[in-house]
């Protein structure tokens, strides 16, 4: 009896397997080809404990093509990943993200990162100052010999704190011990009574400051004074910033203190195409977005384009906010948007769309 066979693709024929492997190679080498156009977005994140790796996952959950929210040491290294190429796109504080730019500070010895590109910033950070309520720490110049938590290196929350205390005249050497572990382990070391406080530039609600609050009786206070005051006055990327009351708990009273921006960065390399699939991605369905978590509530248009952006924006980027009107055409695309002009009449995002959503 005979049976009918199809011939598969790539047939056994030696003429036949050599086709075949031609064109898996072509694949490979080709720009164009298959594996190019299933390439897998990278989104540099922080701690699995911050809003950072919530923010890369939400925009995973928005892309259609394969995306992964990296887990990362934070801001700095973001920033170095983006240099290097190893990821499609990162988050970074807008402190950081000026450091980079101009070649300061922590990146003062590899040079300003022409290549740096923003696409738009996402949630303010606070600095929160967690302590336990036992340690007897009132206000911030009760740290002086106290065992505290700084982050660590490399993280956006290290960063934050070396500025400040540059600003106040202090160094690390003013802790009895200046720990450095990430922020996912800190609540921790704090309940255990190894640290007496511990920092974080982070959005709220935040589970790692829940934790510290829920497990060992630990409280946010205010971080304000001199040094602040001229922190915010003298620096483009800080801002003045409160943490609400009765996020943590019922009796935690609304704190004041200063902070910065969430900003998501790319280099300019990266394929505008691809920039402007993410940024469309996050705009189109702007409410969706929003709802991953609290820290998004009070986003707008207007902020996330121009608020904590020093970098120049990435062309694909760009045209996607020229085709909504909301920046005019004849921006050059090398600048930053001018905070001071007035931009176009938001156009409200469509309605949120449930399914689809992309891998993480």
């Amino acid at each position: 009896m005979h049976t009918d066979r199809t011939t598969p693709p790539c047939a056994p024929a030696r003429l036949a397997r050599a086709s075949c492997l031609a064109s898996l190679l072509a694949g490979l080498l080709i720009p164009g080809g298959g594996f190019a156009e299933e390439e897998r977005i990278i989104i540099g994140t922080a701690s699995s404990a911050g809003v950072y790796h919530v923010t890369g996952r939400a925009i995973c959950r928005l892309l259609e093509p394969p995306c992964t929210a990296r887990i990362s040491d934070g801001s700095a290294a973001n920033l170095q990943a983006v240099r290097e190429g190893e990821v499609t796109v990162a988050l970074a504080q807008s402190d950081l993200q000026h450091y980079a730019v101009s070649g300061i500070e922590g990146f003062s010895d590899v040079g300003p990162d022409d290549s740096l590109r923003s696409l738009f910033s996402v949630h303010g950070e606070p600095f929160t100052l967690v302590v336990r309520r036992d340690s007897g720490i009132r206000e911030f110049d009760d740290l002086r010999q106290r065992a505290v938590n700084v982050g660590n290196p490399g993280s956006g929350q290290r960063g934050t704190m070396m500025k400040l205390l540059e600003t106040r005249g202090w160094t690390l050497d003013d802790f009895s011990l200046a720990n450095d572990l990430p922020a996912d382990q800190q609540s921790l070391e704090l309940c255990h009574g190894n640290v007496d406080a511990m920092v974080y530039t982070v959005g709220h609600p935040n589970d790692s400051v829940a934790q510290a609050i829920r497990l060992c009786d630990a409280a946010i206070i205010d971080v304000g004074g001199e040094a602040v005051d001229r922190l915010v006055e003298e620096t483009p990327y800080f801002t003045r910033a409160t943490i609400p009351a009765g996020i943590y708990a019922p009796d935690q009273p609304a704190v004041e203190t200063f902070g910065v921006r969430a900003t998501l960065v790319a280099s300019a390399e990266t394929d505008p195409e691809t920039i402007h699939t993410i940024v469309a991605a996050v705009f189109d369905d702007l409410d969706h977005f929003k709802s991953f978590h609290p820290a998004y509530g009070e986003l707008t248009v207007e902020s996330m384009i121009r608020e904590g952006l020093t970098a120049p924006l990435h062309e694909g980027a760009l045209r996607y906010y020229r085709e909504r009107g909301w920046i005019e055409g004849d921006e050059d695309e090398d600048d930053t948007p001018d905070e001071s002009e007035d931009t176009a009449e938001e156009t409200a995002p469509d309605e949120p769309d449930d399914g689809g959503e992309g891998t993480d």
